[in-house]
């Protein structure tokens, strides 16, 4: 058997060769882009007066008119620079964000397949045109208004168009629309209008990006009241004592104010949502593209990965390498969907009959099948055969070339198919109908072993299926995913097609292997040493996953995976408890919501992967939901908050090292612009008690907020990961955002910068230097010491910005003091050599103070991580022997 030219199978799909690209391109100029709405820009203007209306924004134009009122014209000039500084910075930070956030939307878009040319695409949905022909299959979501050509078992859910719950039948007399979802079956309809012609065609309703506060942001604002309500009191206290003190209420009342604004950290809001967008376009780089924000800071707590087994753990390009029938078994050899290869029965060539007995099985599997092969795109040496369609199915095809069954293009003329009842996840088969050249029809059937095996559909004697389903249990213990396969001849079609599933006769066995990924065992041990438990959830045979969960280490170098739990024992209650199991086979959608549930229910964070139709409810309902890019369903990709466009387990890892490393990020710079505004309240009020009348002046104050929440604060955003961020357990959901040491943090730091700057104060003096200008300086220096002590890496250049953004603040502080008319704003003063060297003393002091700071007030070290990170899954796997030893779980 030669392969065709082009796309070589059988099925749907291959009578309407569709529109031009030519074509397409004028109708896409003539219709449009197949969109509803188009979300418009938020003008310039908007942006700012959002800025200018933040509540601490609108107390410092208050100050503003203030000053200018009593004639402190140098301060006002100072406020209105902050102002504009402030509106500047905060604008282009929203500006920044929304095109990462527009970016990651545009990635995330919806597909569909669509016919030109004779030849499958796989486009944007928005650039469905009118007369394209679509290609619905289980999982997609209808891109269009089309008209149904061919329907196979199609069956769709229009809940979002009718809110009717029960999936509608849908045959060549009926048309779909556009945002419905195709629950079962396959189908061919020709778009009919786009975008804002057709009756519901609301692509961008699948598209739902409108910005909402994530978790973390609701918190940080919670938390920014409670600041803002304790600093006001504190700052009346710094008000009071100066009018106790005689000095005038406007300098007072300047002063209080401009040290309310430096006290909060107002830049926060802005600074996570730029932290959390850029994450996730960091993400993006490393495959993994966020659909939704909230899950950057999500993804830093999970402690459970729930995976499946093909195409996640294994390659997912699976290949036959044993047929199995009542007479005979034989081995196929070759690489990948290279149709070439050995077939042999014990060592040696097989005959004419053992050939035949094969071909008879392949044929069959390759007349129930959807998939095609597509050949080598050009001559060079990498180039490889690719299957279109499910990869065991385009397995299936490369076989049925091995062994000379005739070619496929022939097949589907002599052999045409009249009817089907698609595969699912409840029947575990899939069974097609096909006319007969000597008249009649055919009926092949392929499925699980268990679904296919019974005296209710086939008519082999008792011994024949004890020896199939023998012979099928031992080539699931040696982790292949095993199909039976059987065929019939009726003289006239059956109604239904399912009640063709019975007296048929068994042509064997399949056995296909799906190798373990390279690197599926390292990035498991990942998982283990991060604190992440990794289960297994999959649809095959209980043998196979537990053979494949040793393969990868599911559980460990040296752990078995001697219990798994199958869907039957889920659903009938027979586990006591389903987080203390590791390995799930023959599980439905219902049993992974149950899954989730329990893990969610002890506190767990928890994510997910999927890629088919009916996993939709359980990406859903986990933390994390995680679709594959590549051989995923629209459905699963839409549903999801995690797209891996590389189809790798290892790119999670990946995904949860950047959450992790963004919500420090955040923290430290929480960290270190609180023990910033806390040391300056201290010193303002602490200073007048040490004989500094007034420590520093209003415009100064701002001056330090600007070096210090600005320039700095953005830059620490782009902190690398620490290196011990995935050797430790993943902090809890309802940790405080300052809790595991960050509060006792943020305390010693304020204290230690208020002392020492104080003491600078106090030294300028007594050495009758300008002691205001020395503590202004002392003040800013000591807290760009800390904005470097608390880098994970302090003394490297893994953060240039972070650097740059340091020295920049540095030379305007000096400037503050040296350029003439700024230090005229400003009211400060040059120092000599002496002060100056005492003021710049500080920095020292506020690095050893943050430095001492995280090595006292942390949750362990990175060692003790590692131990209790890779420990945990041990200890969890003994657990699990001990607790579900009596369970009925099928034992390997």
């Amino acid at each position: 058997m030669s392969p065709a030219e082009g796309e070589t199978g059988v099925g749907l799909h291959r009578r309407m060769p569709g529109l031009t690209q030519d074509e397409a391109t004028r109708r896409l100029a003539e219709a449009g882009r197949n969109e509803v709405a188009v979300r418009r820009a938020r003008p310039l203007y908007s942006r700012v007066l959002s800025q200018l209306g933040d509540p601490l924004m609108m107390v410092l134009i208050a100050a503003v008119a203030l000053t200018l009122a009593i004639g402190d014209h140098a301060d006002s000039v100072v406020i209105g620079l902050v102002i504009v500084v402030n509106t500047t910075v905060g604008v282009a930070q929203e500006i920044r964000a929304d095109n990462a956030v527009a970016a990651l939307s545009a990635l995330s878009a919806p597909h569909a397949r669509v016919r030109r040319e004779g030849t499958d695409h796989d486009v944007p949905a928005a650039t469905v045109v009118p007369g394209d022909v679509l290609l619905l299959a289980e999982g997609d979501i209808v891109a269009a208004d089309a008209a149904i050509d061919e329907a196979a078992a199609l069956l769709v859910d229009e809940s979002m168009l009718t809110g009717e719950s029960v999936p509608v039948d849908k045959d060549a007399a009926t048309s779909l629309h556009a945002g419905t979802v195709v629950v079962r079956g396959r189908g061919v309809a020709t778009v009919t209008a786009t975008g804002r012609a057709a009756a519901l065609g609301r692509i961008a309703a699948l598209l739902d990006d409108r910005r909402r506060p994530t978790p973390l942001q609701l918190r940080l604002a919670s938390l920014g009241r409670v600041l803002a309500a304790v600093t006001l009191v504190l700052c009346a206290l710094v008000l009071a004592q100066g009018l106790v003190r005689g000095l005038p209420l406007g300098t007072m009342a300047v002063t209080a104010i401009s040290l309310a604004v430096a006290a909060v950290p107002e830049s926060l809001p802005a600074v996570v949502t730029l932290a959390l967008a850029l994450g996730a376009r960091r993400m993006a780089a490393r495959h993994a593209l966020v659909r939704r924000l909230p899950a950057v800071e999500t993804l830093g707590s999970v402690s459970v990965l729930a995976t499946d087994k093909t195409g996640t753990l294994t390659e997912g390009r699976m290949v036959v390498q044993h047929v199995w029938t009542p007479l005979t078994t034989v081995e196929l050899h070759g690489v990948g969907y290279e149709p070439e290869g050995a077939v042999l029965t014990e060592g040696r060539p097989v005959g004419p009959v053992e050939r035949h007995e094969v071909q008879e099985v392949l044929t069959a599997t390759a007349l129930c099948n959807d998939a095609a092969l597509r050949p080598p795109p050009s001559a060079s040496p990498d180039s490889r055969w690719e299957a279109i369609g499910d990869p065991m199915e385009g397995a299936l095809l490369t076989a049925a070339i091995k062994v000379g069954c005739p070619d496929l293009t022939e097949l589907a003329s002599t052999h045409p198919r009249i009817a089907e009842a698609p595969f699912d996840s409840l029947r575990r088969r899939m069974t097609t109908i096909h006319a007969v050249p000597s008249g009649g029809v055919l009926v092949c059937l392929k499925g699980a072993p268990e679904a296919v095996l019974a005296a209710t559909v086939l008519t082999e004697s008792p011994e024949t299926l004890r020896l199939a389903r023998a012979e099928a249990a031992r080539f699931a213990a040696g982790g292949y995913r095993v199909l039976a396969v059987a065929s019939g001849l009726r003289q006239e079609s059956p109604r239904p097609v399912t009640a063709g599933e019975s007296h048929l006769r068994l042509l064997g066995l399949v056995a296909l292997s799906d190798p373990p990924k390279p690197h599926a065992a390292a990035t498991l041990a990942s998982c283990r040493a991060a604190g992440i438990t990794p289960i297994l959830v999959t649809g095959d045979h209980p043998a196979t996953a537990s053979a494949v969960a040793d393969r990868v280490e599911l559980l460990g170098p040296n752990a078995t995976a001697d219990h798994v739990v199958t869907g039957k024992d889920v659903a009938a209650g027979r586990v006591p408890d389903l987080t203390a199991v590791r390995v799930f086979a023959r599980t439905d959608p219902q049993q992974k919501l149950d899954i989730v549930a329990a893990w969610r229910a002890r506190g767990a964070i928890t994510a997910m992967t999927g890629d088919g139709v009916n996993d939709g409810p359980a990406l859903h309902q986990a933390d994390i939901g995680i679709a594959m890019g590549g051989r995923g369903t629209e459905v699963a990709r839409q549903a999801a908050d995690l797209v891996l466009t590389d189809d790798e387990l290892s790119t999670v890892v990946a995904a949860i090292e950047e959450g992790r490393r963004v919500f420090d990020n955040i923290r430290r710079f929480l960290v270190y612009g609180m023990a910033g505004g806390a040391a300056e309240i201290l010193v303002m009020l602490i200073g007048p008690l040490l004989g500094l009348p007034l420590p520093l002046r209003a415009g100064q104050i701002l001056w330090i907020n600007l070096l210090t929440h600005g320039l700095t604060g953005v830059a620490m955003g782009a902190e690398p990961a620490s290196p011990g961020v995935m050797h430790r357990p993943p902090r809890r959901a309802d940790q405080h955002i300052l809790g595991g040491g960050a509060w006792q943090q943020l305390l010693l730091t304020a204290a230690v910068v208020t002392v020492v700057s104080l003491t600078a104060g106090l030294i300028a003096q007594a050495w009758d230097a300008p002691w205001q200008s020395v503590l202004f300086l002392a003040l800013l220096a000591a807290q760009l010491g800390v904005v470097l002590g608390l880098r994970d890496r302090p003394m490297t250049l893994d953060n240039p910005f972070l650097l740059v953004s340091v020295l920049a603040s540095a030379l305007l502080a000096a400037a503050a003091l040296y350029f003439p008319p700024l230090g005229a704003v400003l009211d400060t003063e040059p120092l000599g050599w002496r002060a100056a060297g005492l003021a710049t003393a500080c920095a020292p002091a506020g690095f050893l103070a943050a430095r001492l700071a995280r090595a006292t007030f942390r949750s362990g070290n990175p060692r003790h991580l590692h131990e209790r990170g890779a420990g945990h899954a041990r200890h969890e796997a003994i657990e699990s022997e001990r607790q579900i030893g009596t369970a009925s779980g099928s034992r390997a």
